[in-house]
């Protein structure tokens, strides 16, 4: 059974209001494939464009879209973050690997809070280097853990790209 299904079968948020605030931590990690042409623009850590510097405009628009995800996602309850923090590196393969991962106290979690927070981030890093390639792919977005609530999440160590997920 669907969570966002009524008993008429209807779409609906789900009710909350029985539930226990605890405090809920999400992370999620993406990966951005980079042609050589863009990491060939690196510079103290960061890429730059004719836009500015790339991951540090990304890490702001990946926390502004996150306390924004129940603005962009039908039924996601509105949370006001306690915590987002955003963090993206070249991988020895040139990739940009961007973690986002939030934190709130509430009685609902924020998985989708820190997967909208690492996908605009990638989206930023895709729009401010494409005047270099569209050769740019985003791919491995997933969540990487969640606690609090109901049930905790660890995803499996197999094919994990962040280098951090069960650490």
């Amino acid at each position: 059974m669907f969570s966002h299904i009524d008993s008429k079968n209807q779409p609906t948020m789900v009710d909350v209001s029985g539930k226990s605030a605890t405090t809920r931590q999400a992370h999620a990690t993406a990966r951005v494939k980079l042609p050589s042409v863009v990491t060939d623009a690196m510079q103290d850590g960061d890429i730059h464009t004719a836009k500015g510097p790339v991951f540090q405009t990304a890490i702001v628009a990946g926390t502004m879209a996150a306390k924004r995800t129940h603005e962009l996602i039908p039924f996601c309850h509105p949370l006001g973050l306690e915590s987002c923090k955003i963090r993206i590196r070249l991988d020895d393969g040139g990739d940009a690997v961007i973690d986002c991962e939030t934190t709130v106290y509430h009685k609902t979690g924020v998985e989708m809070e820190a997967l909208t927070g690492v996908t605009v981030a990638a989206l930023t890093v895709y729009d401010m280097c494409k005047g270099l390639s569209h050769d740019i792919v985003v791919t491995d977005v997933r969540l990487v853990s969640k606690t609090g609530g109901k049930s905790d999440y660890k995803a499996p160590s197999v094919g994990d790209i962040s280098g951090t997920a069960n650490e």
